[in-house]
């Protein structure tokens, strides 16, 4: 039936901050950048090395995400990387708040968080 996370879809306040903050900074591949001329914005596809995919759509005017105390629905976005360390070292480097490392008391494994320019939570999960 299900396969696997096709993409996830981020709504962003500033397109041009974001998308140098996910491709850029984060290092994930421009697939395509369009824009939609019937809605005046633009919708730019991004993907990870194993072919998941993180679309970003500007909406200037959608109201702030509720995150403290965390609302109902999706928690947060998590990436797997290989070396927890050196990704989380590379993003304070850049300027990035990171949490302190935890260690998943079911898996063993390592994980932290950080957020992108509008605030939604980004882990680490170091697999």
């Amino acid at each position: 039936m299900l396969k696997s996370i096709h993409h996830a879809a981020i709504i962003c306040s500033d397109y041009q901050r974001s998308r140098y903050f996910y491709s850029e900074l984060l290092g994930l591949e421009i697939v395509a950048e369009n824009y939609r001329a019937e809605r005046d914005s633009w919708k730019l596809d991004l993907r990870l090395p194993d072919g998941g995919q993180v679309e970003l759509f500007p909406f200037p005017d959608a109201p702030a995400r509720p995150s403290y105390p965390e609302a109902l629905g999706l928690r947060h976005l998590a990436f797997s990387v290989d070396n927890l360390d050196k990704v989380a070292g590379y993003l304070k480097a850049q300027g990035l708040k990171v949490e302190p490392v935890r260690t998943d008391a079911y898996t063993g494994r390592r994980f932290t968080f950080f957020a992108d320019p509008d605030g939604l939570p980004l882990e680490l999960y170091e697999t």
